[in-house]
């Protein structure tokens, strides 16, 4: 089955659609599900990675879950911050089997090696990140990659990206992988000096859970027309921009307050004030979320992070 769109919702609003409508029942590991096989989602313009659903707060874990990847990290204090239910996929309480960073940002680390041969030979075939390997299943774990492998394509000039998945979570997880990796995306692409491309997501199962169906239904019944876009990054290498971001989610999470100096263009400095306005929500500093909200300069950006703000106070959180 093929499903392109413009922005992730109108891949998620087809994708929801047809899982209902056509999904055969599987029950799996993790519970009893509705799923498609053999789909390729096709997203056109990768800066439409947000969803309407960060309105409730997605937004928040779809970049911590990102900046985890960046960091090269495995742990799972880290990514709990984000999202508290982490732990049940932890073999050990603290480390993540399963997680990308180490084999995406680590000591042995692919994308450094993906962006070199890019460099060298912009037309390869071999850009290829491979996150599931056989070891995975040798034995047991509680957490083992979704991700098959993400592949690195230029053509006629632009960098497209194409993951393989052997398993999607079209709910929760689908939303999450198409953010982390255009973004991962988009940096190859300013890395190398030249525009993005597509973005192609095949997944082998892509699935809804059943205990998820109402919240999915509260979904298509929105009713939203207008397309969400996220700003484009600034050109040039970002690496530098990347590793200050990491130190200031790093100061949030364990200090609650960033203690370096923020020098930042607009687009870096909205991702640092989407970190602050997560982290006063999370210590229920509520009176300062307002003006910190205000500070961030992209619309888009800044209406999610005030759905947010409205969310925690209308719910007492």
């Amino acid at each position: 089955m093929f499903i392109k769109g413009d922005t992730v919702d109108d891949l998620l609003k087809k994708a929801f659609k047809e899982i209902i409508d056509n999904g055969t029942e599987a029950d799996p590991t993790k519970g009893k599900t509705k799923e498609l096989s053999g789909v390729l989602l096709k997203l056109n313009n990768p800066l439409g990675r947000l969803s309407r659903t960060e309105g409730k707060g997605t937004i928040f874990s779809c970049l911590g879950e990102l900046l985890w990847y960046l960091s090269g990290s495995n742990q799972l204090d880290q990514i709990q911050y984000y999202i508290q239910d982490y732990h049940k996929y932890s073999d050990d309480g603290k480390t993540i089997f399963g997680a990308y960073g180490p084999k995406l940002f680590g000591a042995d680390g692919q994308i450094p090696a993906v962006i070199e041969a890019l460099q060298h030979r912009n037309s390869t075939r071999k850009a290829v990140v491979q996150l599931f390997s056989s070891s995975d299943i040798k034995a047991p774990h509680k957490d083992i990659p979704c991700t098959c492998t993400l592949q690195f394509l230029v053509r006629e000039g632009k960098l497209s990206l194409y993951t393989s998945m052997r398993s999607n979570d079209a709910f929760k997880g689908l939303p999450h992988d198409i953010f982390a990796f255009t973004m991962l995306q988009e940096l190859a692409a300013r890395k190398l000096g030249i525009p993005i491309g597509e973005y192609g997501h095949y997944v082998t199962s892509l699935h809804l859970y059943m205990s998820d169906l109402e919240k999915v239904e509260r979904f298509q019944n929105e009713g939203w027309q207008e397309k969400v876009y996220m700003p484009s990054m600034p050109n040039g290498d970002q690496t530098s921009n990347v590793f200050r971001l990491l130190k200031h989610e790093r100061e949030l999470r364990q200090s609650n307050k960033i203690t370096s100096q923020i020098h930042y263009d607009s687009y870096w400095r909205d991702l640092s004030l989407i970190l602050k306005v997560f982290n006063l929500v999370k210590t229920k500093s509520f009176a300062q979320l307002t003006h910190v909200a205000q500070l961030i300069k992209d619309d888009e950006l800044k209406s999610l992070a005030v759905r947010k703000i409205k969310a925690s106070q209308g719910s007492g959180v």
